[in-house]
């Protein structure tokens, strides 16, 4: 298929600046919780806040996912939903705006389709769907760790973190082993929980991670921007951690 003009655009970056390179971000495909019957997909704040980052920075973007096509955002993280819960995040609003942007939405590559080679870096975008989609997912795991292991900086924040619990490396070892990381709060899962009088959550991540030998997981408090640099691994506690992890992404690439 020809590639139109309007297309190319969805790679622009900030003021025409010349590509630095590109990036591979990884979302879930449109799912449905077990624990809530709710449709489940991608937390939006978590693809374009560290999205805005990267474009300032001059590079480009490639979004794929777990199945291809369509992906779908969070109810509770689209700012224009009527809960008002995302009301405040005008990043998202801005892009949902731009056409090229909901027309990436709509034709994400799938996973199995990319190339490591072709990117310098790879970040994992959570939300709730990756709780179902990224957890077990050995196409996603040997993607993320072909990254790692050629040294690229390797990033994912909130539930995506969920792959770290069992994504290993060509050696056999949990990529984590004798890592410093973060992940999902269990006082972030409280928070939600009450909040939507649900256990929304099959399983938390934190305490999954605390049952991992030589490992390290840390969290700050709830909702705090939070996120970690270890060697190449970059991962962010939450939603408003996404445009810290970002920054550091560019940061080791700049090195």
């Amino acid at each position: 298929m020809k590639t139109t003009v309007k297309e190319e655009k969805r790679y622009i970056h900030a003021h025409g600046m010349p590509s630095k390179g590109k990036i591979l971000m990884v979302t879930s495909s449109p799912t449905t919780s077990e624990q809530t019957g709710w449709p489940i997909g991608f937390w939006a704040a978590e693809l374009t806040h560290p999205l805005h980052v990267f474009q300032e920075a001059g590079y480009e973007i490639q979004l794929a996912s777990t199945e291809g096509g369509e992906v779908v955002m969070d109810t509770y993280s689209d700012p224009t939903d009527e809960s008002g819960y995302s009301a405040h995040d005008v990043i998202s609003l801005g892009y949902m705006q731009q056409e090229w942007f909901n027309d990436m939405l709509k034709n994400t590559k799938k996973l199995t389709e990319v190339n490591a080679d072709d990117y310098d870096a790879i970040f994992l975008v959570g939300g709730q769907g990756p709780m179902y989609t990224f957890r077990g997912n050995h196409d996603l795991e040997k993607l993320f760790a072909s990254f790692y292991e050629a040294a690229k900086p390797s990033a994912s924040v909130c539930h995506s973190t969920t792959l770290l619990l069992e994504a290993k490396g060509s050696s056999g070892d949990l990529i984590v082993k004798d890592k410093t990381w973060t992940g999902f709060a269990n006082s972030e899962e409280d928070y939600a929980d009450q909040a939507a009088g649900v256990k929304i959550q099959p399983y938390r991540i934190e305490d999954e991670a605390r049952k991992l030998a030589n490992t390290n997981f840390k969290v700050a408090d709830a909702f705090s921007s939070y996120a970690i640099t270890d060697g190449n691994l970059v991962t962010g506690q939450q939603q408003n951690s996404g445009a810290a992890a970002a920054q550091m992404v560019v940061d080791l690439l700049s090195k």
